[in-house]
């Protein structure tokens, strides 16, 4: 199989999309199917195997924003893919699903940032509304629209947004596992991190106002606990202003090994945001079997299962951080019980298995548009000979 990737963000620039994208690639690779990549310009020239074509881009609150362009189709009619992956689509991938549809190719839209809800986080109510026409818009070729968590299908639906199905993401179980936590390594950042022996509430995830991490102000004045915050993001310097003078340690981006001891020196993992449409770094502070602390809100409402493998807090209520903490600080069996259960709960979410799933969805959509192409042939056959028989 052919695939072309499409997507809003890669290399050098790591979030959920591009980490999601890089490990379809491995995945693809793995399974020997033939890659491109079409990715804002400064991306690496080749990865994974696949070659990656850059287009011209603009930066936009630092993030590059890659701008619809002839390059694009171009590229597709070139490479003849079977099918079109559009990683999260919104400039770049609303044009490359328009070429697509042109040149006649399967495409699939993979959805994965809330851009309506980042609308109405910042009281723009008729943007909201907007938002929503132009997520329908961007999706409307598409020959399938895969969400991650049945709340962005239920979203996406009421939206009018047509042809859609669920694809979640994989985790590493083998990087991210409890039995780091004996590793020396981890050992040692947990002793700097707690050296009167705090409890470690961690948070992983870009600093960014949609993630709201400003929301571990709450936590301000609890005692016996120190807040552990692993990313970076132009809201650092607002996240810093609302916990200043709170136990607090920044260690700033990590990635790889590093990444998965951070993990593995928490005792509390907690999430701030309300909108994620998935919670990537959930699975991970699961798969390292930490009880997890989020809102009840979009995606972690699909990966926590309330008093069993975490704890869910009102989206509307901060203080419930607070309420959720505490509970766990004060009970070691309890954070045991909810940390064995929320990594029995990821067992089946390799990457290798929703990587095989998103090949299915892609053969699905193959098949399915080859046999509607099929249809209209032979409709058109008919109406074409009735014509014809009547003309003689």
């Amino acid at each position: 199989m052919r695939v072309a990737v499409v997507s809003e963000s890669f290399l050098p620039t790591v979030n959920g999309v591009t980490t999601s994208v890089l490990r379809v690639l491995e995945h693809l690779r793995a399974r020997g199917h033939e890659t491109v990549v079409i990715a804002p310009a400064g991306a690496p020239a080749r990865y994974a195997g696949a070659r990656v074509v850059p287009v011209p881009t603009l930066s936009y609150r630092e993030f590059p924003v890659g701008l619809p362009t002839p390059i694009v189709s171009r590229t597709l009619a070139d490479f003849a893919p079977d099918v079109v992956h559009a990683a999260s689509p919104f400039l770049l991938g609303a044009h490359a699903i328009g070429a697509s549809w042109r040149l006649g190719i399967p495409s699939v839209a993979i959805f994965q940032t809330d851009v309506a809800g980042y609308a109405q986080r910042n009281r723009l109510a008729a943007a909201t509304s907007f938002a929503w026409r132009v997520v329908n818009l961007v999706h409307d070729k598409a020959d399938l629209t895969l969400a991650p968590s049945s709340s962005a299908l239920y979203d996406l639906a009421a939206a009018g947004v047509q042809r859609l199905d669920r694809w979640g993401r994989g985790v590493d179980l083998d990087g991210y596992h409890p039995r780091l936590r004996h590793d020396p390594d981890a050992l040692a950042l947990r002793a700097r991190l707690a050296p009167d022996g705090e409890l470690l509430v961690g948070y992983v995830g870009r600093l960014a106002p949609e993630k709201q991490v400003e929301r571990f102000a709450t936590l301000r004045g609890v005692p016996g606990i120190r807040i552990v915050i692993v990313g970076d993001g132009p809201s650092a310097p607002s996240v810093r202003s609302a916990l200043a003078g709170m136990p607090v340690e920044y260690l700033g981006a990590l990635h790889g090994r590093q990444l998965a001891l951070a993990y593995a020196s928490f005792d509390v993992f907690a999430h701030t945001g309300c909108e994620e449409t998935f919670g990537q770094t959930i699975q991970e502070a699961q798969a390292s079997g930490l009880p997890v602390i989020a809102p009840r809100s979009g995606g972690p409402i699909d990966l926590i299962d309330h008093g069993r493998s975490g704890l869910l807090t009102d989206p509307d209520n901060p203080r419930s951080l607070r309420t959720a903490v505490r509970e766990l600080a004060a009970d070691a069996a309890v954070r045991a019980r909810l940390g064995e259960s929320a990594r029995r709960s990821v067992l089946g979410r390799t990457w290798q298995a929703v990587g095989d799933e998103l090949i299915g969805h892609y053969e699905r959509v193959i098949d399915e548009v080859r046999a509607r192409r099929s249809a209209d042939a032979e409709t058109m056959f008919r109406l074409l000979g009735s014509s014809g028989a009547r003309l003689f």
